[in-house]
Formats: structure tokens, C-alpha cells, sequence
């Protein structure tokens, strides 16, 4: 649920980025999750199957640019809930795909002109679970970290950590799991008041 579905990179650096994503995206191998090698094994149920297809064809009507992948299942997996991973540019933030959350490997790319329009097209939907941020260096990383409305912000690549609290803002959940935030969870407040 952490997987990034949005990239939002700086217009001067866009066009590069897809091309290096849609190079990593051809390596994936969809298949049998059991089987050597394989990377991506299918989408849990035919509802959300059809629902990620659903996205991928919005995303397509909608005039997104389809890089890679697209509708169907990949070529050679004629049955399952197999999904290509696919990959669009020249998203917009009002589009369909730039706004909801698809839970399957569907990845749109935004660019932004200033920090301040990127902080903005981030903020702008009614989700928050997580973001993650590559900054030159980790103050400026920092400073955009604390202006998202996310649960969690990863900066320059860093891993999970499970004493750290997980947990969304907005339409992204409500309260926490993990660390002291995450345990406080399973604890009952009792207040006692009285006089004397």
C-alpha cells in the first residue's frame, strides 16, 4: 500500500526519467509469484483486476500519454489477473489517475516547474499514506517533507522502519500502526475525576 503511483519531477528532467522508467518496467516479469524470476505475480481478485483495467483506460481517455504496458493481461498470460505494468507521462493533476489510488503497477508522471507547484500537486488529493522525496541534499529534502499532508515521507531512499509510526492523512486511514504511536492503538484510556 506504500508503493509510489505518482512521480512528480522537475519539466527539465522529465522526459529522461521516463525513459529510464520504461527501461526498469520492460525488465519486470510478470508471472507465477512461485516461479524464479518472476517480479510482479497477478492482482489479487477479478474486482480489482478489472478495476485497475478500468484505470488504465481512463488514464488512456483521459489523454495521458501510454509509455508502456496499457489494457490486457501481458502477452503469454491468457488467464489470471495478470496486469501489465504500465507507465504514462504528460499526466495532469486533475486526471483520473494522477488523483485516486489504482493499488496495482500503474505509475504516473507529473512534472512541476517550482518546489512550491510540486508541494501543491502532492498535497492535492484526498489521499496521504505515504511520499518520498530524492533532494540533493536532506535539508532541502526536510523542508519539503514537513509542508506534505502524508503519514510518511521517505527522503533520499530510506528504508522502512518498523519503530516508526505508518498511518495516512486525510482519506488515507486513521490512527496508526507501528511504534509507540502503533501500540498506543491496542491500549484504553481511563479518566478518573473527583474531588478530594
Amino acid at each position: 500500500c506504500h508503493s509510489p503511483s505518482r512521480i512528480l519531477v522537475h519539466e527539465s528532467q522529465a522526459e529522461r526519467l521516463v525513459e529510464l522508467l520504461a527501461s526498469e518496467m520492460g525488465k519486470l516479469v510478470v508471472g507465477d509469484p512461485k516461479a524464479a524470476g518472476t517480479n510482479l505475480g497477478p492482482a489479487v481478485n477479478k474486482g480489482q483486476f478489472e478495476r485497475i483495467q478500468h484505470y488504465i483506460q481512463i488514464g488512456i481517455d483521459e489523454g495521458a500519454r501510454l509509455v508502456s504496458g496499457g489494457v490486457g493481461r501481458p502477452s503469454g498470460l491468457e488467464r489470471g489477473y495478470f496486469v501489465k505494468p504500465t507507465l504514462f507521462a504528460d499526466v495532469r493533476p486533475e486526471m483520473t489517475i494522477a488523483r485516486d489510488e489504482i493499488f496495482g503497477p500503474v505509475l504516473s508522471v507529473l512534472t512541476y516547474r517550482t518546489e512550491d507547484e510540486a508541494v501543491e500537486i502532492a498535497n492535492g488529493t484526498v489521499y496521504g499514506l505515504g511520499g518520498y522525496i530524492f533532494a540533493s541534499t536532506p535539508q532541502s529534502a526536510r523542508g519539503v517533507a514537513e509542508r506534505l499532508r502524508a503519514g510518511r515521507v521517505f527522503i533520499n531512499g530510506a528504508n522502512s522502519n518498523t519503530a516508526v509510526p505508518m498511518g495516512g492523512y486525510k482519506q488515507s486511514g486513521n490512527g496508526r500502526e507501528m511504534g509507540v504511536f502503533g501500540f498506543e492503538e491496542y491500549l484504553e484510556v481511563k479518566a478518573i475525576i473527583g474531588l478530594g
